[in-house]
């Protein structure tokens, strides 16, 4: 143990602080930690996984004009959060926002994003 006392302040400092807290500071200190921890949360699209590759079974309904198959409108519900994301990325907007994207998504009953 060293007797410089430089190092003798460090106890005292951390003794000091913490017996010196208050309650009210404990509370809000604990306070700002949940609201951290919240911000940082997913939520909507964030907490999907948002792969438009799942979408591959819409393909024939949005690409070509055939109508939308049970796997395709299972996805498409999967993906629902994400279609707000997918209509703002310029790869994909033109698929989401186009006649047969949309008809594809009023036969699933996934509402049209309106972002």
């Amino acid at each position: 143990r060293s007797h410089h006392p430089k190092f003798k302040i460090l106890p005292d400092l951390v003794a000091h602080t913490t017996l010196a807290m208050k309650p009210a500071q404990l509370l809000f200190a604990a306070l700002a930690v949940l609201l951290l921890c919240a911000a940082a949360a997913p939520r909507g699209a964030e907490a999907a996984t948002c792969d438009a590759t799942q979408l591959t079974p819409c393909a024939g309904a949005i690409i070509g004009n055939s109508p939308p198959t049970a796997a395709c409108c299972s996805k498409m519900r999967e993906q629902q959060p994400c279609m707000c994301t997918y209509a703002r990325d310029p790869n994909l907007q033109r698929y989401v926002s186009s006649p047969n994207g949309k008809k594809a998504m009023a036969a699933c009953k996934v509402p049209v994003p309106s972002c």
